[in-house]
């Protein structure tokens, strides 16, 4: 049977590729509305995190979504995503277990 072709995405604060699945999609709307994509189907420009919290708290950090969505963001928004970012990540070593 022939192997299926898993699709990367680069993480726009490391610059390293990962599988899709392995990564959180952070979308800015038409309307300028930057968002999570926990599904990674929202319609927008779409830029991509590891599942990391050091890396999330990096991207607070330099404010690198700030510079890739040309916008600014509120530390909310950032933390925000630190706390999904741990959650996910907590979540992947809880179910991994089993």
């Amino acid at each position: 049977m022939k192997k299926r072709k898993i699709p990367l995405r680069k993480s726009v604060v490391s610059n390293e590729m990962f599988p899709k699945k392995e990564l959180l999609r952070i979308t800015r709307s038409k309307e300028g509305v930057v968002a999570i994509d926990p599904s990674g189907r929202m319609p927008g420009r779409g830029a991509y995190l590891a599942i990391d919290p050091k890396e999330a708290q990096l991207a607070w950090d330099k404010k690198i979504l700030d510079r890739v969505f040309e916008t600014t963001l509120s530390d909310e928004f950032y933390q925000e995503l630190v706390d999904y970012v741990a959650h996910q990540k907590a979540r992947q070593e809880l179910f991994a277990n089993e």
